[in-house]
């Protein structure tokens, strides 16, 4: 009879064959706190709940060898696989259609990347990028910027008159109301 291992393997409950003595124990371990569980013997035939398998008779045992792999079709093979490329073909002839176009995207895509510059800081405001458009903020009747859109009448006439208008009013009404609050 051979010695077991100076390592030995532990099962699924933890219990190993002490290498010294010969006898299954659950070896000693450190817990969290730093103190040290001590070594537990095992007495001999006893196996815990972990550690049983699932009972097969002979008939399933024999079945289990010989089932097939889940969703393998009767009497096919797999057609063999060949790393090395077969002589006398081309790369670019082996390719699909559909792999060609992919490829040309993917070129087209990697240049456009190329092309494109990225700003180095923030205060580069009046350098644009290519392709974007005009960055200036300016106000055009298909982009409509409101923060950069000509005053309306009724804000200019509002500036000229002064604070006559009713909504002036009401901002003046406003600031009394807040003046009382801050006593």
């Amino acid at each position: 009879m051979s010695k077991p291992a100076i390592v030995p393997d532990l099962s699924t409950a933890g219990i190993a064959v002490d290498p010294r003595t010969l006898e299954r124990v659950i070896p000693e371990s450190r817990r969290p706190d730093g103190s040290v569980r001590k070594q537990i013997k095992i007495r001999p035939g006893f196996t815990p709940q972990e550690d049983v398998r699932r009972f097969r008779g002979s008939r399933q045992q024999q079945l289990d060898a010989t089932a097939l792999p889940k969703g393998h079709v009767i009497g096919w093979t797999p057609p063999p696989t060949s790393s090395a490329p077969k002589p006398g073909v081309a790369a670019s002839a082996a390719q699909t259609k559909a792999a060609k176009k992919n490829e040309k995207r993917k070129e087209k895509r990697k240049e456009k990347r190329e092309v494109e510059t990225v700003k180095d800081s923030w205060e580069d405001e009046d350098e644009e990028l290519p392709g974007t458009g005009a960055q200036d903020g300016s106000h055009s009747a298909d982009k409509p910027n409101w923060a950069a859109a000509p005053e309306t009448k009724k804000s200019v006439a509002v500036k000229e008159k002064g604070a006559t208008s009713p909504s002036a009013d009401g901002d003046a009404q406003l600031a009394e109301k807040l003046e009382k609050l801050e006593v």
